[in-house]
């Protein structure tokens, strides 16, 4: 259509008619002159705006589904960050209980010997000073520690401090191929040594070499001059298997440690040494045997078996005699 001066008259006129319409239509209200003409164009075009919605739909759902999928994306973030959280918070609980088990423990050991201790946690574990078997522990100088101390936890013997820092500290443990410690008996007080074997139970050698050990006894240390480096009386282990071709001056024993090398967190540092020796007070309670169930059966008085009870000898002929399901009989034995 050419852009004449007909045309933009033509356009003006259809303004002003359209903006007439819709003054007339505004003040009238319900009432409106132009409602009938509303309600024949809904009625022709209604319709075909549906169908054109209906079209068109599937777009507006994809563009929303857009915009909610990444509304959904940062609540499924939300929630997997607050699980990780409640599972770090539930594992450090656990942790915690844990470690306020072994600080009892520790605090019951050091109790039952009187020793006066300095807790301390391990922060590394590893080679140090050409020591294979060590960890580093929380504390040090600053601490009271010394060099030549020695370190348990609340299952017996781990070791001795050997480096001493201001705040931290090195302990040769007990399972070190270097560490030696002198031992006693639990039962015949019997004396020897007890050398660490890596992972493998500790070796000891008994002054007495006619000594009468078995498997099952128990062993403690047996102090030191000064009582450094080792205090008397903390637990060792249990003898696990004597070694039968001991020579005559000496026997040599397999005792299993109590401390777990390989799990140890919270120990103590003996700073204090007990004022006698706690002898073996300090080994935890043997576990009690289980009894043992005895049946006795009292005939009765006139020699004739009890009810229900039958000898020996019918018991095991009527036995004898019941055919076994699946099994037949050779010609022999019918």
């Amino acid at each position: 259509m050419r852009d004449t001066k007909e045309s933009r008259l033509l356009l003006a006129l259809l303004v002003a008619v359209a903006f007439a319409l819709i003054t007339v239509d505004i003040r009238g209200g319900e009432e409106s002159p132009v409602d009938g003409a509303r309600r024949v164009a809904a009625t022709v075009f209604g319709p075909v705006e549906n169908s054109v919605a209906s079209a068109v739909d599937p777009i507006g759902n994809a563009i929303g589904a857009v915009r909610d999928s990444g509304e959904r994306h940062s609540r499924i973030a939300q929630l997997e960050r607050e699980n990780a959280e409640l599972k770090a918070k539930l594992g450090s609980d656990d942790r915690n209980r844990n470690r306020l088990q072994e600080l009892d423990k520790l605090l019951r050991t050091a109790g039952a010997g009187q020793y006066g201790i300095k807790a301390a946690e391990v922060i590394a574990i590893g080679a140090a000073q050409g020591f294979s078997w060590t960890v580093t522990i929380d504390a040090g100088a600053q601490d009271g520690i010394r060099r030549d101390m020695t370190v348990l936890n609340g299952d017996g013997l781990v070791g001795r401090v050997t480096t001493v820092g201001p705040s931290t500290a090195t302990v040769l443990l007990a399972n070190d191929p270097d560490f030696t410690v002198g031992t006693r008996i639990e039962r015949t007080n019997e004396l020897g040594f007890a050398t660490g074997q890596g992972a493998r139970p500790l070796s000891v050698q008994l002054l007495n070499g006619k000594a009468k050990v078995k498997p099952g006894d128990r062993l403690v240390t047996f102090g030191s001059q000064a009582d450094r480096p080792f205090v008397p009386g903390v637990p060792v282990g249990e003898v696990i298997r004597v070694d039968p071709s001991s020579g005559d001056l000496t026997r040599r024993l397999f005792v299993r440690p109590y401390a777990g090398f390989s799990r140890l967190d919270i120990v103590g540092v003996v700073v204090q040494a007990p004022r006698t020796d706690p002898r073996d007070t300090v080994l935890p309670a043997k576990p009690k045997p289980a009894p043992t169930v005895t049946v006795t059966v009292t005939p009765s008085p006139d020699g004739e078996q009890p009810p229900g009870e039958q000898p020996q000898g019918e018991r095991d002929e009527r036995m004898n005699a019941q055919p076994v399901p699946g099994v037949t009989p050779r010609p022999d034995e019918e």
